[in-house]
């Protein structure tokens, strides 16, 4: 299995911790040891998991918006992204669970115009005003189809750590990965008033795979 290369500090640090964690209760409980070494062998597992690396064959696409990350979609409204577009558009909000693969792909074709990182605060990542006030990353996008697409890493509750690693000018290339969230997480994307919603709240999706709207020309 292959292991997001944010995984290295994450990883380090708990294997270091599982080993003298473990040492000492080998060394002073003995076969009750096992007690506490199995929950955190869990968790290990569990860490390994979470930075895994899915094979997916990522296709091209133009006028498709792609889901951005893995889980379920927990908000299509319309509301006035003031950051950015400064008007009105459609948001879709996708929520992460921590079982669910962090990776951040790009939700369409195009080139880079804005990036920001917000520091904030850490409200549950479903919380509607996580969008505004949470630690938070804002990107925009002007797609191939001549349209800005703005898209948000938001971190969560668990979530202390967004990396994003694109650059103003960069080439979007939808459902290729622009960013990670450690632990949990949302994502937000904010779509032109006439863009054709292709998914419905509830819905899981796939990073970099299910399409979820469509750009009109």
């Amino acid at each position: 299995m292959k292991l997001h290369k944010e995984s290295k500090g994450t990883l380090t640090v708990a294997i270091l911790a599982i080993l003298i964690i473990g040492g000492i209760s080998i060394y002073f409980l003995k076969m009750w040891s096992l007690l506490i070494i199995v929950p955190l062998l869990v968790i290990l597992g569990l860490v390994f998991w979470f930075f895994r690396v899915p094979n997916r064959n990522i296709l091209e696409h133009v006028e498709n918006v792609i889901a951005p990350v893995d889980g379920k979609v927990v908000m299509i409204k319309e509301v006035v992204e003031d950051e950015f577009l400064k008007e009105k558009c459609i948001q879709v909000s996708i929520f992460m669970s921590p079982l669910n693969v962090h990776i951040c792909r790009y939700p369409v074709s195009g080139d880079v115009v804005y990036k920001k990182y917000h520091p904030g605060k850490y409200l549950v990542a479903w919380h509607e005003k996580s969008s505004t006030e949470n630690e938070r990353t804002t990107v925009a996008v002007k797609s191939e189809t001549n349209h800005k697409v703005v898209f948000r890493q938001i971190a969560g509750y668990v979530a202390r750590r967004i990396v994003f690693y694109c650059n103003i000018e960069d080439k979007a290339k939808a459902g290729h990965e622009f960013g990670f969230i450690k632990f949990g997480s949302r994502m937000d994307v904010f779509l032109p008033l006439d863009t054709e919603i292709l998914c419905k709240i509830g819905d899981k999706t796939k990073g970099g795979l299910d399409v979820i709207a469509r750009l009109r020309d």
